[in-house]
């Protein structure tokens, strides 16, 4: 197998405005990321490879093409920072190689979303992309060109584990990962299709709770940093403007809420179907991304809360983790890195059915 060359969505410009240098590198003033989080903003970043300009709807859709390896390089120092510990870069240059490839080689299980009045239960994936492999932004993976500068710790860590996926069965693994489990990790068919992949079984973790401040200085990007007490939070949505939020996020008018209620839970308590109940309307919610789409603004942390109502009607949202759960726990993964564990016994700690193979 050759290394592939992957094709990347870097955004949608109203205007493409763009300065090119002697080296063949083009800088871009104002790509989005974190697009309808909670940590959106706009950067310059900086690219190179070769490139592709589209028009789509009235915009300028910009396409990077770069060979797999530099991808994972910048896919490496965007998620966590370039600082990380040496285990733990190479850990998620293995499971970012891999989600990517069985994304690009397309097979995705069935399972069809149920849209109806009395229910709406979807998931959001790769599949949504049909222009290019993926996209730039945390909807896929955060790749951000040349824009960070490179230290030796990531060159060694892309290089070591260079060709280098997770499989299972022959199969590459689709590899998920998320920031912070909150103590255990989610199975693949809370989050996305109904499907079991045995290689992302919850397992608890005792690694991510963690505040350790200097730690999470040296793993987390400034961005993240901005992210305060994600292992457990509060969240309380306020009984006169929760009904407007909801409005605006499901485009149903439910009046005064009565109750937010969990019905179904994943392996490790995140919820996957939260009935709203409302004076002029009853509507379940799932899965875990879209329960958190609707009750925030941007997005709530993670599904995986408990629900209480004060005297006063507010509903207070008692939270643990940061993200969907699903296999890799970065946070966690950092800190046994930071214990003296080795990349394939992180690796077989969050995948414990996977196993190492280098394809080139």
């Amino acid at each position: 197998m050759e290394e592939p060359i992957i094709n990347v969505g870097i955004g949608e410009f109203g205007e493409l405005n763009f300065r090119g240098d002697a080296d063949g590198n083009i800088t871009i003033d104002d790509v989005e990321i974190g697009k309808q989080f909670h940590w959106n903003k706009r950067e310059r970043q900086k690219f190179n490879g070769t490139f592709t300009a589209k028009a789509v709807d009235g915009k300028v859709l910009l396409i990077n093409h770069i060979p797999l390896e530099k991808y994972i390089t910048s896919v490496i120092s965007s998620e966590m920072s370039g600082e990380c510990p040496a285990e733990l870069l190479k850990a998620h240059a293995i499971i970012s190689r891999s989600w990517l490839m069985a994304q690009i080689q397309g097979k995705k299980p069935d399972g069809q979303p149920v849209i109806t009045e009395q229910e709406v239960c979807t998931w959001y994936d790769r599949e949504a992309h049909t222009l290019f492999d993926v996209c730039a932004d945390d909807h896929c993976q955060r790749y951000q060109g040349i824009t960070k500068t490179y230290n030796p710790t990531v060159a060694k860590a892309i290089e070591a584990t260079r060709g280098m996926f997770l499989t299972h069965n022959g199969e590459v693994c689709d590899a998920r990962f998320s920031k912070s489990c909150g103590g255990r990790t989610e199975t693949f068919e809370n989050c996305w299709q109904p499907v079991h992949y045995d290689y992302l079984e919850s397992v608890d973790c005792p690694y991510c709770n963690t505040t350790d401040e200097a730690l999470l200085r040296t793993i987390l990007n400034d961005y993240d940093r901005q992210s305060k007490d994600f292992y457990r939070w509060d969240v309380t949505l306020n009984r006169t403007t929760l009904p407007e939020l909801l409005k605006t996020k499901t485009d149903n008018d439910f009046g005064e809420i009565v109750d937010i209620e969990p019905l179904e839970r994943g392996a490790s308590g995140r919820i996957t179907r939260l009935k709203i109940v409302g004076t002029k309307k009853t509507k379940i919610f799932g899965k875990e991304l879209e329960i958190r789409r609707i009750l925030s603004q941007t997005h709530l942390y993670s599904s995986w809360f408990d629900v209480e109502k004060n005297e006063k009607g507010d509903f207070i949202l008692h939270g643990r983790g940061w993200g969907h759960g699903v296999g890799m726990c970065q946070i966690g993964a950092a800190v046994m890195a930071t214990k003296g564990f080795k990349y394939d016994e992180i690796l077989r700690f969050y995948y414990k059915k996977a196993e190492l193979t280098k394809m080139y």
